[in-house]
């Protein structure tokens, strides 16, 4: 006689496969900046450019001073003087 308790295996349902929406194919042209107002929060403008310039260099790591020098002097340059 077997005393062990039976072991069922447990049956998981089977999912759809799930596809991410297709992005259109056209092409993207380089993004023009508007002038930056003086009340925007610099801070904000510029890690917000980092960040693109890290995505437009594929997201290489190791470049985060070059990216943010970069979107810095960008971003200031498009302040108008006081």
């Amino acid at each position: 006689m077997n005393l062990e308790p039976s072991r069922q295996t447990k049956k998981t349902k089977s999912r759809a496969p799930t596809s991410t929406p297709a992005l259109p194919a056209t092409p993207t042209a380089a993004p023009t900046s508007p002038a930056v107002s003086s009340c925007d929060d610099p801070h904000i403008l510029i890690a917000k450019r980092a960040y693109e310039l890290y995505r437009e260099r594929g997201h290489r790591h190791g470049n985060a001073l070059d990216d943010w020098l970069d979107a810095e002097r960008e971003i200031l340059s498009q302040i108008p003087p006081v």
